[in-house]
């Protein structure tokens, strides 16, 4: 039995071929932590039903165009239906695109920054049996969520960036029963 995503074929091929494994690069990373920023409220399998659209709505994620987003922008967003559309997550979206931008400028990446709060080991010993056992934050995941917040990343906090890590695989909390770990 999968951790999650058991009975829905796009859940498990997430679960399977996505959840947990190493993510790098600007445009991916973006699209990481934009998504779990618009999940905040929500079930994954909602916005993993909407990517599409939501890769569609934001040009791949492309940390470039996003940052050039505007106001008429942000209005086609809002009138989006297949996205989630919160104001506040679409506007923080193209200020982490902004910040990518910025940080590239700066001679960083947000490669760089991201894995730079991977935790010493990617896979706690012993695994959880259950998601009761797996943090919801940790002290990386609050220091990555600072580091972040620094650079000018909205709509990003401690929880948010560790289901980030989780997603992009600076972790590895597949649960000890789970078949990608059999």
């Amino acid at each position: 039995m999968r951790c999650f995503g058991d009975g829905d074929a796009l859940y498990e091929a997430y679960h399977d071929t996505e959840w947990g494994v190493p993510v790098r690069g600007e445009a991916e990373l973006l699209e990481r932590f934009c998504l779990e920023a618009f999940q905040s409220g929500l079930a994954w399998i909602t916005i993993l039903r909407k990517r599409p659209a939501f890769r569609d709505a934001f040009a791949g994620f492309d940390p470039d165009a996003v940052a050039r987003f505007d106001d008429d922008d942000v209005a086609r967003l809002l009138g989006d239906a297949g996205i989630v559309r919160n104001r506040a997550k679409i506007e923080a979206s193209i200020a982490n695109a902004r910040a990518v931008v910025g940080l590239r400028d700066a001679g960083r990446s947000l490669t760089e920054l991201v894995w730079a709060h991977a935790p010493s080991e990617r896979v706690r010993r012993p695994r959880a049996a259950t998601f009761a056992e797996v943090p919801a934050t940790t002290p990386e995941s609050a220091a990555l969520a600072k580091s972040l917040k620094a650079v000018g990343f909205r709509f990003i906090g401690p929880t948010t960036a560790y289901a980030a890590m989780q997603a992009c695989g600076l972790v590895d909390d597949h649960l000890a029963g789970c078949p990608v770990v059999a």
